[in-house]
């Protein structure tokens, strides 16, 4: 599980993916109050996440890499408009993840084959195995 730190730096790394583009959304800062209440962060750290951030923390293990990603594919495609930047720059933030670039290639490639590009999470899994063994 995480620590709270490890929680406050996965929101706050939305946070910035989100306002990248300089358009933070309705429904990209509902997602993200979504996640928050699964990891149990209240809405009031959320908002004073968005104002002043949080410490990046390297997740271990890589399970734990691998899902944040699929948060960030996912908060991409919320709005349902992933721009050329927005696909670049999520692609850089798994590289710096330390995720395979061929997977991170093929879920970008599959998530178009689903409804609202959200892949499952047993078919992210394959994915991530297939490029691992």
């Amino acid at each position: 599980m995480y620590s709270k730190e490890e929680k406050l730096s996965l929101l706050s790394e939305m946070i910035q993916f989100a306002k990248a583009d300089k358009k933070f959304k309705e429904k990209e800062y509902n997602f993200i109050l979504a996640v928050a209440s699964q990891l149990q962060v209240t809405k009031e750290e959320v908002d004073s996440l968005i104002e002043e951030g949080a410490e990046k923390k390297n997740l271990q293990p890589e399970s734990q890499r691998i899902l944040q990603f699929h948060r960030l594919v996912l908060l991409m495609n919320v709005d349902e408009e992933a721009s050329p930047s927005e696909i670049h720059k999520i692609k850089n933030v798994g590289l710096q993840m330390g995720l395979r670039p061929e997977a991170i290639d093929m879920v970008l490639k599959e998530m178009h084959k689903y409804p609202n590009k959200v892949i499952p999470p047993q078919q992210l899994i394959e994915i991530f195995t297939q490029f691992y063994n």
